[in-house]
């Protein structure tokens, strides 16, 4: 819910929707609600003896405190015991010992804290038993066991969700295969030995990529089907699944039986907004299913790296935020709904009252169904249907007793939610925008600002502040840029949600009109892709911040530190001033100041290794904002984060000395807004599947692809180059290569009066033919170690070229030992001086002859 719809409905029962007109907040229902929260999320994977016995300890203290004050009254009621007066015996009249009276006044206050303790405990009982009942329901019957002994099995399944894709991730020298993930409940499995048994487990089903996935994709919630495959344990104890099931094969799924009507309706709806959307551009085709209805088949890794920068995933999936727009379309806000000039569409139609909040939880359950049971998703009914209860039985409506029940029974209906981050975050922001966010606005006001200016930076400082100690658990990082992106995004969200549904709404009997609807609502959803796009660009974006409990700690200390330091620069101007542009400095990054306060990169720099973790991306300084890079790393914000340091904007040349995804995963983020000229790669096409990303990555940018020729030489301003290795055709080199590793393209370089080699990845069998190939190979002032400096490397080849420095791109704590000691040893044994990004950062080279130097930015 916006925060205008949030500050409206937050007041009495008759009163004026002001949030500066408030009581104060009901918080009655938080002790509880969290304490079965924490209960749930406790026990979750916790073996059960260790529950039963946390439950009974919960309950015995809960009994004892409710049970005390009864014993207290009944020694009370007995006439002159331990000297206490008869009843009446005050005022004649029995009222003393009433409890409505002064005194039962007294004693009620005293109780109160008692009963309040007395319900956390019975609530954090009630959330741990849930969890332990649901745990132990995953871990009944056979499929845990037949998972750790990765069983062949035959099962019939029923899914419960709709397929969702993976994006590719780098590990080591390969990328990940995107795959399809569906959760699924096993409900006929056939064991190994031929025996059935009928059971429900839930399971996680992996579809493998492949000429099926596309069949896969279309298969719907409630369908359901047939598969042979193979069963292994979950990643992680404590999760909602008993095993994860990889089907055999690449055929097409076997359905057993159709989805249910109701999921039917819902995939033909959610379908038809995918035909409406076809028409748009790809940002706004991408972005509009997810927004309205949470489908993000269509989202490219580039895009989903847009928002997760600046922190608009919330946007880039359906959220709670959705359903509050259209309830707030039917029935108004919901502070007005008893007040003679309530707003919405219903009034305007004729509809009473308690019809329209009838209406309004038929809308809910509609929007769960259609836009699948997320965790916002949830949050959000819950409290839509709480409040809509209040509203239909004219009872006193607050927003945050409704989200406290709210969170209260989704966890006890689901336990699992108490570990999801999505249901984590959903609440957080929320409960920020019920409780921060109308004061921040207030104090905003007081100083002259805008009222809906006022509000909407309210919302969204109060949601980034208490949202980010939880996204740097998932993600290490802080955006720098989400506050002023959720700002500029947050103006197209209702018209885009509003116009996505009516399109969703017609496109089964109107889809003419729905694309029409689809065409208008594309272009505040492809703002809100500009938004993303744009903020991620900015080279200071995102900050690096230590990961873990840790740094989600030091984060939120920080962030209650800087409450009060805010408001004492609220008063002081200038102060704020200072701050902002301080912010926008360390956001745009300018280069000449950069390289004041850092020294980096440092001037006349004629080749840099980049950082880019396990993997290589190298630039060779070819004048003014010019640079011909080799290798562009695995990832694609590292690639590009790189360059804009070294101000380079222009590429003559990308060259890619193999397809391994440790080398050419980062592609993206090189061309992204830079003019590059060609891409050159090796001879060899393996892996075919990066091979086949670097070309259409290069279609989609327009940017040609050829293949370097031995013996090629180039030659730009002062920097000229010779291709080495691979060879060509078998000769006295040797075999043409057919391992990815010693096909790699092996650059000499000249750049003015400094000398490089360049051989990629090459091995020990490779390094010799090269050798062999080139008796006369001269020393080099830098040698950029092959293979990131495994124990792999020929000794021969590393006495002829004798180095002055031996470059190493390594990622820190790396799992293969790179770079080997030994390796390190026999370079600085020839006088080297080894240099490593996982120590250094990223290494420039400066200087010639006698004034040659290599430096590290760490």
């Amino acid at each position: 819910m916006s925060a205008p719809d949030i500050h409206a409905a937050s007041g009495r029962r008759l009163g004026l929707s002001d949030p500066r007109q408030e009581g104060p907040a009901d918080l009655r229902l938080l002790g509880p609600a969290a304490a079965a929260w924490a209960g749930a999320g406790l026990a979750l994977g916790v073996p059960g003896r260790w529950v039963a016995m946390g439950v009974g300890l919960c309950l015995g203290a809960a009994m004892i405190l409710l049970a005390v004050p009864g014993l207290r009254r009944s020694r009370r009621a007995v006439p002159g015991r331990d000297g206490s007066p008869a009843p009446g015996a005050q005022d004649g009249t029995g009222g003393g010992a009433r409890e409505g009276g002064p005194a039962g006044a007294v004693r009620k206050r005293r109780r109160m804290p008692a009963t309040a303790a007395a319900a956390v405990l019975l609530c954090t009982a009630a959330g741990a038993a849930s969890a332990g009942l649901h745990g132990a329901d995953v871990r009944r019957g056979p499929v845990p066991g037949l998972a750790r002994q990765f069983a062949r099995v035959e099962a019939e399944i029923t899914l419960t969700s709709d397929a969702r894709r993976t994006f590719p991730r780098v590990r080591g020298d390969h990328s990940t295969p995107a795959s399809l993930l569906l959760d699924a409940e096993v409900t006929l499995l056939t064991r190994p030995d031929g025996t059935a048994v009928r059971l429900r487990t839930p399971v996680l089903v992996i579809v493998p990529p492949g000429g099926a996935t596309a069949a896969w994709q279309r298969l719907l919630p409630s369908t359901r089907l047939r598969i042979a495959g193979r069963l292994a344990p979950p990643l992680h104890k404590g999760e909602r699944v008993a095993a994860v099931l990889r089907p055999e094969g690449k055929a097409p799924p076997r359905v057993t039986g159709p989805p249910s009507l109701l999921q039917r309706t819902a995939g033909r709806l959610r379908a038809g907004l995918r035909q409406a959307t076809d028409g748009l551009g790809p940002d706004a085709r991408a972005l509009l299913p997810g927004l309205v209805v949470g489908d993000t088949s269509r989202v490219t890794p580039e895009l989903h790296d847009a928002f997760r920068a600046t922190d608009l995933t919330h946007l880039m999936a359906v959220s709670g935020s959705n359903l509050s727009i259209l309830l707030v379309l039917l029935i108004g806000p919901p502070g007005r709904a008893l007040r003679s000039e309530r707003g919405g569409l219903a009034p305007r139609l004729g509809i009473p009252l308690r019809t329209t909040a009838v209406l309004g939880g038929g809308l809910t359950l509609a929007f769960v169904l259609v836009c699948r049971p997320e965790p916002s998703v949830l949050r959000a009914a819950a409290c839509g249907l709480i409040t809509l209860l209040a509203i239909g039985t004219g009872r006193r409506r607050t927003l945050i007793p409704a989200l406290c029940a709210a969170v209260l029974l989704l966890v006890l209906y689901d336990p699992w939610l108490a570990r999801s981050y999505g249901f984590v975050l959903s609440v957080l922001a929320t409960g920020a925008l019920l409780t921060l966010a109308p004061r921040w606005g207030e104090a905003l006001r007081r100083r002259r600002v805008p009222p809906r200016l006022a509000e909407a930076l309210a919302a969204a400082a109060a949601a980034q502040a208490v949202c980010s100690p939880v996204v740097v658990l998932l993600a290490s990082r802080v955006s720098l840029v989400a506050v002023p992106c959720n700002l500029l995004a947050e103006v197209a969200v209702a018209p885009a949600t509003v116009l996505g549904f009516a399109a969703l709404a017609l496109a089964p009997v109107a889809m003419p009109v729905a694309g029409l609807l689809a065409r208008v609502a594309g272009w505040p959803a492809g703002w809100i892709a500009s938004v993303a796009r744009t903020g991620a660009a900015f080279p200071g974006a995102e900050a690096d911040w230590p990961g873990g409990l840790s740094g989600a700690a030091l984060l939120a200390v920080l962030t209650l530190a800087l409450v009060p330091v805010a408001r004492w620069m609220a008063r002081r101007p200038w102060v704020c001033s200072a701050a902002a542009l301080l912010l926008v400095l360390a956001v745009l990054r300018p280069a000449p100041l950069t390289r004041v306060l850092t020294g980096w990169p440092p001037p006349g720099w004629a080749f840099a290794m980049c950082d880019v973790g396990q993997g290589d991306a190298l630039v060779l300084a070819a004048g003014r904002g010019s640079g011909v890079v080799v290798d562009v790393g695995p990832d694609p914000r590292l690639a590009d984060r790189c360059l804009r340091e070294l101000g380079v904007s222009r590429i003559p040349l990308l060259l890619l000395t193999h397809f391994h995804a440790d080398h050419v995963r980062g592609l993206p983020g090189v061309l992204r807004g830079r003019a590059v000229g060609a891409i050159q790669t090796t001879s060899l096409d393996e892996p075919p599947e990066q091979a086949a990303f670097v070309r259409r990555t290069a279609a989609r940018a327009r940017v040609p692809v050829m293949r370097a020729a031995p013996g090629e030489r180039r030659r730009i301003g002062t920097l000229d180059w010779q291709v080495l290795w691979p060879p060509g055709a078998p000769g006295a080199a040797g075999p043409v290569p057919q391992d990815p590793n010693d096909a790699s393209v092996t650059l000499f370089v000249r750049a003015g009066g400094l000398t490089l080699l360049l051989p990629g990845d090459l091995e020990p069998p490779a390094q010799q033919a090269l050798l062999r190939s080139r008796p006369g190979l001269p020393r080099v002032d830098v040698l950029k170690v092959a293979h990131h400096g495994s124990a792999h490397q020929d000794s021969a080849l590393l006495r002829a070229v004798r180095p002055r420095f031996a470059l190493v791109s390594v990622g820190r704590d790396n799992p293969y030992g790179h770079p080997a000691p030994r390796t390190v040893d026999a370079l600085t044994g020839q006088g080297a001086v080894v240099l490593r990004t996982d120590r250094d950062g990223a290494i420039a080279v400066t200087g010639k002859g006698s004034g040659l130097r290599a430096v590290g930015r760490s």
